[in-house]
């Protein structure tokens, strides 16, 4: 497994040097790497796994190297921290085998001169019983330490949702991300889902949906039978419930205003018995595409997909009784799939709430009286979820709050932060509204 360890090494460097997105480094990686399927799933967990809890691997290194991580060549770092996150967190790597094949790879690199400091560090952590903090234990910098989270994301969570919930989330978002699914009810039924899902086991997640399913166990789902024949897309749990929430039916016409990749568009549609009409945009027409090959894999014909500007009113667009309002965020809700959005700094957000503001106001101006509106985020920042859905019935009179349906044995009101903590898989947020007059 010496070259599944050495790709998983060599994409990280990259990934980290340039700040690509990570699921395109290692697919790309993985295409053209001639490893078989063992050697592709050890790679990937040890890519994964260092990108998620590289701030702990990076404390680890900091406290036995004699030179800090950010000092250290870059492709030694990488060997240290896979090495490291080896003998922390995968059972089913022996610690000497992590040693030997880390001082292995530092000769394959070139970097012979540095393989003795590899194999002191990682012996070191060995010995001093593979701890990874060692400081105040209920401090911000110990959860920053242990979940792998920068300490200005730690208070963020705790000042806007309280400690509880912070570290509900927290550790949550470094165990195994699961896969859900939800089954096109319009092509296949729960018993044909499951025979054309090859070896390939799901389960249904009944007490959110008949229709939403959790992968169990590992393989490629995109190459079975059942993709082919469109029975099923990919889609989150909190995704799927903010469907849930607007529940569109085949009598209504419905805008999802920022739609791609689709995921939420496809489940309307297929809501709505592949009848009515969902007008799904997006800014970028290579995205639009998105929608639409995914629209025609699942046979659905009751999708318009166009490009569009959000943020911009177009007069041609009629009046929407349904309207999904899914706006642009930090992504902080999904760290768990997408652990690379974790290391950016907040203030990096600070436009974003007056944008996502001026979006869902234009969206209102689509909205028919009567009509209903979700507006939603996959992130778990006050500024970006209550503080928006505030504002706008604060400001739009013509606005009235909707109780959201209760999932999980919880009752929401209007407004949701959906987590962990009530069953969900990604930190979402959900407010949905009508228009009165």
């Amino acid at each position: 497994m010496a070259d599944a360890r050495y790709l998983a090494v060599k994409l990280l460097d990259k990934t980290f040097s340039s700040g690509s997105y990570s699921n395109i480094q290692l697919n790309s990686g993985l295409a053209s790497s001639g490893l078989d399927d063992r050697g592709k799933r050890l790679c990937s967990a040890l890519y994964y796994g260092v990108i998620q809890m590289r701030l702990s691997l990076d404390y680890v290194i900091d406290r036995l190297s004699k030179r800090p991580a950010d000092k250290l060549d870059s492709i030694i770092v990488n060997i240290l921290r896979s090495g490291i996150y080896q003998i922390a967190y995968m059972e089913g790597v022996p610690d000497n085998a992590a040693v030997n094949e880390s001082v292995s790879l530092a000769k394959k690199f070139g970097k012979t001169s540095a393989a003795g400091m590899v194999n002191a560090v990682l012996r070191n952590f060995i010995r001093q019983g593979k701890k990874i903090y060692d400081g105040e234990p209920d401090s911000d910098r110990a959860l920053s330490i242990m979940y792998s989270c920068p300490e200005e994301l730690v208070k963020s969570l705790t000042s806007d949702y309280g400690r509880d919930f912070a570290l509900r989330f927290l550790e949550h978002s470094v165990e195994k991300s699961v896969v859900c699914l939800r089954r096109n009810q319009l092509r296949c039924t729960a018993d044909e889902l499951q025979r054309t899902m090859g070896d390939i086991a799901v389960e249904v997640k009944g007490e959110l949906s008949p229709e939403c399913l959790t992968v169990l166990g590992n393989g490629d789902i995109t190459s079975t039978e059942a993709f082919g024949k469109g029975f099923f897309h990919v889609q989150g749990m909190s995704s799927q419930f903010c469907c849930m929430a607007l529940a569109p039916t085949e009598n209504d016409l419905v805008l999802d205003i920022c739609a791609a990749p689709g995921g939420k568009t496809f489940t309307m549609a297929e809501m709505m018995n592949g009848r009515g009409q969902i007008y799904a945009f997006d800014l970028h027409e290579k995205r639009v595409e998105l929608i639409r090959k995914g629209a025609q894999r699942l046979g659905l014909t009751n999708i318009k997909a166009a490009a569009g500007d959000a943020a911009k009113f177009n007069p041609d667009l009629p009046k929407f009784t349904k309207i999904l309002c899914d706006v642009p965020c930090s992504g902080f809700g999904v760290i768990g799939k997408k652990p690379e959005i974790k290391y950016k700094k907040l203030s990096e957000f600070e436009r974003l709430p007056e944008i996502q503001y001026n979006i869902a106001q234009n969206a209102l101006n689509y909205l028919a009286v009567g009509g209903e509106m979700v507006y939603s985020t996959c992130t778990v920042r006050r500024a970006e979820n209550e503080a928006v859905a505030e504002r706008l019935l604060r400001e739009h009179p013509e606005l009235e709050p909707v109780e959201l349906p209760e999932v999980f044995g919880q009752k929401f009101g209007a407004m949701a932060t959906l987590s962990p903590m009530y069953g969900f898989d990604d930190g979402f947020f959900i407010a949905k509204l009508r228009k009165i007059k």
